[in-house]
């Protein structure tokens, strides 16, 4: 996006919003009961789309209306987050999930009812603007904590700031939570590397593997924040990167590896906006173990493992993926894990010197 984009992308937001409210306005000059429409969000309106590879919401709408006892509040929260939004937007700023709970948290005038009593009621707004307008919560100027931490040869413009990922330290660039506006203004690399351990990362940043395998390297602490799943969709769809997700070899790994590709069932509603069906998954593999003589770091599953296991093999996107099913099978027979951490007994470097290099060289990867 360059600077004209991100204007006329600021513009329609505004639009949506201000058309979401003419129409709740033009349903009481009708005399009508106010609702919103919106898309149901539970199980059974939650499927896996086969033809894109991402899991999405169904058809199921639902409609929540004023003048229901049961419904008054959250129509009340979520209209209240839409003018907070509005705001935001109208004036270039932004906040945080916490902040916007204290600007709607307000005592409804002639009542001693809150409009809301806890910030899981405004999040659970914000989710539901989302589902109503087709916006992230990005962009309704709505920001997270930011974490994770990206290095690489590319060079970015942030709110006005140019910003070299190459030459961010030892720290590297720290993710924010919205890369909506993020301008790519040079992107030297032939893929990116999502890895999800911040260790893993500080070993391949003081490596310098990023400038030796010419790529871009990406982590956060555990599963992929909305930021840092929207930057990696932006470097492959924008800049043809390929998109490769490296992971302890246990099953929370390919949960994570399964996030960023497929989507989840709690952010069904934004797929389109986060997932990467075209990600790869370079993690740790059963038979990787053996090939790397790792079977001395093996750790014991706990039931909790093998319970996700057999829970995972069920899932649509994998039980008809024979090489995935394979792999599976052959973790639950196995019973241990190995992590990445484990490579360092071969050498620090190992993992930069030689498990990348020949994973890349032999294309030896899971999709």
């Amino acid at each position: 996006m360059d600077n004209k984009e991100i204007e006329q992308s600021r513009k329609k937001r505004i639009s949506v919003l201000e058309d979401l409210g003419k129409g709740v306005y033009q349903q009481i000059e009708k005399g009508e009961n106010p609702y919103l429409t919106l898309p149901v969000r539970g199980l059974s309106n939650v499927k896996y789309d086969t033809e894109s590879r991402m899991i999405t919401l169904g058809s199921g709408l639902s409609r929540r209306y004023f003048l229901n006892v049961g419904h008054v509040r959250k129509f009340i929260q979520t209209m209240a987050m839409a003018a907070v939004s509005r705001e935001l937007i109208k004036n270039d700023k932004h906040t945080s999930l916490r902040s916007a709970f204290y600007q709607v948290r307000r005592t409804i005038p002639g009542t001693k009812i809150d409009v809301v009593d806890d910030q899981i009621e405004t999040n659970k707004a914000i989710e539901d603007l989302e589902l109503i307008t087709d916006l992230t919560r990005e962009q309704l100027n709505i920001n997270a904590n930011k974490n994770g931490a990206v290095a690489g040869e590319v060079t970015v413009e942030d709110r006005g700031d140019i910003i070299d990922w190459s030459k961010m330290g030892s720290g590297g660039w720290a993710v924010p939570s919205n890369v909506e506006d993020i301008i790519f203004k040079k992107v030297d690399a032939k893929f990116v590397i999502y890895m999800e351990k911040a260790t893993i990362w500080d070993r391949l940043n003081e490596d310098k593997a990023w400038k030796k395998l010419h790529c871009v390297i990406i982590a956060s602490q555990g599963q992929a924040t909305r930021g840092i799943r929207r930057l990696l969709q932006r470097l492959s769809r924008e800049h043809n990167l390929p998109v490769y997700v490296l992971t302890d070899g246990d099953i929370w790994g390919v949960y994570i590896y399964s996030a960023i590709k497929f989507g989840s069932i709690a952010l069904a509603h934004v797929s389109d906006k986060l997932s990467l069906p075209e990600a790869k998954f370079m993690g740790l593999t059963m038979e990787d173990i053996d090939k790397y003589e790792l079977r001395r770091h093996l750790i014991k599953f706990k039931d909790v493992d093998i319970a996700r296991i057999k829970q995972i093999k069920n899932y649509e996107w994998f039980k008809n993926n024979k090489k995935w099913m394979e792999e599976l099978s052959k973790m639950e027979k196995l019973g241990a894990k190995v992590e990445l951490d484990a490579f360092t007994a071969k050498g620090l470097s190992f993992m930069t010197e030689t498990y990348l290099p020949e994973k890349l060289k032999d294309k030896d990867f899971l999709d």
